[in-house]
């Protein structure tokens, strides 16, 4: 069984990214061409990608947390809680992989050298959640000016979908991770 935030990230954060993928498909209709009035919703959708994405990773690292804390002694549970989520990066931070290495790294694993190895693709995918988070910060600051971005500013919808894609595998791959990283640590099945 997954992680309760797994479930969420394919449930209710799915719904919600559908949403806008509605919207857009409404605004601009469904054929080709360039719609100049998608372009805001594209970029909407990448910040609101990146948002979801980042619930979903800070939820799993709670979860993981909690499993932890609640294997030791009750006396010193607070304790270890607040030793894995005090400082965490992704409460203020986005979901990018020095975050993510950083958080997840607080369970004794080498995290992305684990994501590397549980599925070929997941080099790709890291690259593409780079990708995502550079524009995330670029639009919610106002910020074009990274060389990579060419000018631009903005999105487009192939691109989102692309690091939404990315996401979803490296959702499912985090999940297992930490299921398997958790258990060796405690002795108890997390999820």
């Amino acid at each position: 069984m997954p992680s309760v935030a797994l479930r969420w990230w394919k449930s209710e954060a799915q719904a919600t990214l559908d949403d806008l993928v509605s919207v857009h498909s409404t605004v601009g209709g469904t054929g080709p061409g360039r719609r100049y009035a998608t372009e805001q919703i594209n970029n909407a959708y990448a910040v609101l990608l990146s948002s979801q994405f980042q619930k979903f990773c800070r939820d799993l690292h709670s979860e993981s947390a909690d499993h932890v804390a609640r294997v030791v002694p009750e006396s010193i549970r607070a304790i270890v809680l607040s030793r894995f989520t005090d400082s965490r990066k992704l409460e203020t931070g986005n979901p990018n992989p020095g975050n993510l290495g950083a958080d997840f790294g607080r369970f004794g694993l080498p995290f992305w050298d684990s994501v590397r190895t549980a599925h070929s693709l997941n080099e790709s995918r890291k690259r593409k959640l780079e990708q995502l988070n550079f524009w995330r910060n670029a639009i919610s600051h106002h910020d074009f000016s990274r060389p990579e971005f060419r000018g631009r500013t903005a999105v487009t919808l192939k691109e989102v979908r692309n690091w939404r894609a990315a996401c979803n595998g490296l959702a499912i791959d985090f999940d297992a991770i930490l299921n398997k990283n958790l258990a060796s640590l405690t002795g108890a099945v997390p999820w």
